[in-house]
């Protein structure tokens, strides 16, 4: 295996997060882009794992840890870890080692940046992103906040732990209408992918005069921190879960149940 940056030859691969054969990813559109134009001179880095023939398999990116969900001091922090894990399109790389390979690879870059430690958001479920393989590779549990664990490795004896930025609220209704809210910062497609839906099922034509939608642009530090909401979507102030992003006939349905009780 070898790893390298991302450069601009792998930028189209790294905006759809390998998964260029995927109709949903594409559906989610251009906000990783977006997001990328607007981090890559905030410290913003990228390191993607090619196999033995040259082929992406698996990237991680990590962002100084004032630009996440959480609060820390010199710290960064890992938006994801991804070795491509589906039949589909390159196949699957995963329980190669490539994972480990890019964890280390970032960890070794941060300490170069003068990082004092890196952190990372780990489910407790045996899902993506799974705290336990980070507790694995020596990182301590910092926080906790549901079923997402804030996880940490120090480099310095001077380096404090992270802590996750709490919610706050839920965000404002709209009086005799549905209000529909999604929340999204741009890093994540998955994410994307949701408020893309939303949106879209909130302009069906038949919630004409019952239904609004609000778009939150949480990569604004202060929207974000309004609430301490980075991705999310409400449905008349009701959270919806997110991961795996609900499909678009679930999203409109949601909105017609409620649209349906409106007077």
């Amino acid at each position: 295996m070898k790893i390298i940056d991302l450069d601009e030859n792998h930028l189209p691969l790294y905006f759809v997060c390998l998964e260029d054969w995927s109709e949903e990813v594409r559906e989610a559109g251009g906000r990783k882009e977006t997001w990328y134009n607007r981090m890559k001179d905030k410290g913003l880095r990228v390191k993607l794992v090619l196999d033995d023939h040259g082929v992406a398999c698996g990237l991680i990116q990590y962002i100084p840890i004032e630009y996440s969900t959480a609060e820390g001091v010199g710290l960064y922090f890992i938006n994801c870890i991804w070795v491509h894990g589906h039949k589909q399109g390159r196949g699957n790389f995963q329980h190669r080692g490539f994972g480990k390979a890019l964890l280390e690879a970032a960890e070794a870059d941060a300490r170069v940046l003068g990082a004092k430690g890196i952190a990372a958001w780990g489910l407790v479920v045996p899902t993506f992103m799974r705290a336990s393989w980070f507790r694995k590779h020596g990182y301590r549990t910092a926080d906790r906040a549901g079923l997402i664990t804030l996880l940490w490795k120090p480099f310095t004896a001077d380096a404090l732990p992270p802590k996750w930025i709490r919610e706050t609220g839920r965000p404002p209704l709209e009086p005799n209408r549905v209000t529909v809210t999604a929340f999204c910062n741009g890093w994540c497609p998955a994410q994307n992918l949701v408020l893309e839906r939303a949106r879209k099922a909130s302009t069906d034509p038949q919630f004409t005069g019952k239904v609004v939608f609000r778009e939150v642009d949480t990569f604004d530090r202060a929207e974000f921190l309004r609430l301490g909401i980075s991705d999310a979507l409400f449905i008349d102030g009701k959270r919806v879960r997110t991961g795996p992003p609900p499909s678009y006939d679930k999203i409109h349905g949601l909105i017609a149940k409620r649209a349906n009780k409106l007077r």
